[in-house]
C-alpha cells in the first residue's frame, strides 16, 4: 500500500515536470535539465510498477488476500500502467496534447485527505469493470457462499446426529434406572414380609415358652 502511494506520487510529479518543460519550450528556455529528470523519473516509475506487480502476484499466490481483492488491486496496477504510457507519450510529445494528457494524469493522483483507493469500501470494487467482470465476481461470491452453506449444513447434520445418539443413550439409562427402582421396591417388599414372619415366629415361641 505504501509502494502504491509512492508510485502514484511519482506519476504526479512526472506530469508536473512535463508541464513545466512544455512551458519552458513555449518560452524558448532550455529544457535539457528537465528532460534528464523526467527520463530518470519515468524509469523509476516503471521499476515501482514492476515491483508492485511482483508483490501483488506473491500476495495472491500465497493467499494473503482474496481473489476478489486481488482482481481489484490488479485493476489499480493496470491504471498505473496506462498512466505510465500516457506520461511516456507526453514526454515524447506524441498523440494527445500535453495539457489534455496532464489533466487526465492528475486525476486520481495522491491528494491530501483522500483515502487510499486500495482501502475503499467494497462498493468501489466494480469501478472500471465491465459487465462480464462484474458478473464473474458475483458468481465467485455466490460460489464461496454456497461452499460456506454446505460446510454449515454438514456441521448441523453432525450435531443433529450427536443429539439423537445422546437422546438414545438417555432413554437407555432411564430404562436401567426404572429397572433398578422396581428391583429395589420388590426387595423392600420381600424384606418387610420376612420381617413380619420373623416377628410372628418370635411371638409364637414366647407363648410356647
Amino acid at each position: 500500500l505504501s509502494l502504491y502511494d509512492a508510485t502514484c506520487h511519482v506519476a504526479q510529479e512526472i506530469a508536473e515536470k512535463i508541464q513545466e518543460r512544455n512551458r519552458y519550450q513555449r518560452n524558448g528556455e532550455s529544457t535539457a535539465k528537465l528532460n534528464v529528470i523526467i527520463r530518470s523519473s519515468l524509469q523509476n516509475l516503471k521499476e515501482k510498477i514492476d515491483h508492485l506487480k511482483d508483490l501483488l502476484l506473491r500476495a495472491i499466490s500465497t493467499h494473503q488476500i482474496t481473489q476478489l481483492e486481488g482482481d481489484r488491486r490488479q485493476n489499480l496496477v493496470d491504471d498505473l500502467l496506462t498512466r505510465q504510457r500516457q506520461l511516456q507519450a507526453s514526454y515524447k510529445n506524441e498523440g494527445t496534447e500535453p495539457d489534455v494528457i496532464r489533466s487526465s494524469l492528475m486525476t486520481g493522483g495522491v491528494k491530501r485527505g483522500v483515502t487510499n483507493p486500495w482501502l475503499l469500501e467494497e462498493s468501489e470494487e466494480t469501478r472500471g469493470l465491465g459487465f462480464d467482470d462484474i458478473r464473474q465476481q458475483q458468481q465467485r461470491i455466490i460460489q464461496e457462499q454456497d461452499a460456506g452453506l454446505d460446510a454449515l449444513s454438514s456441521i448441523i447434520s453432525r450435531q443433529k446426529q450427536m443429539g439423537q445418539e445422546i437422546g438414545n443413550e438417555l432413554d437407555e439409562q432411564n430404562e436401567i434406572i426404572d429397572d433398578l427402582t422396581n428391583l429395589v421396591e420388590n426387595t423392600d417388599d420381600k424384606l418387610r414380609n420376612q420381617t413380619r414372619h420373623v416377628k410372628m415366629v418370635d411371638r409364637k415361641s414366647t407363648s410356647c415358652g
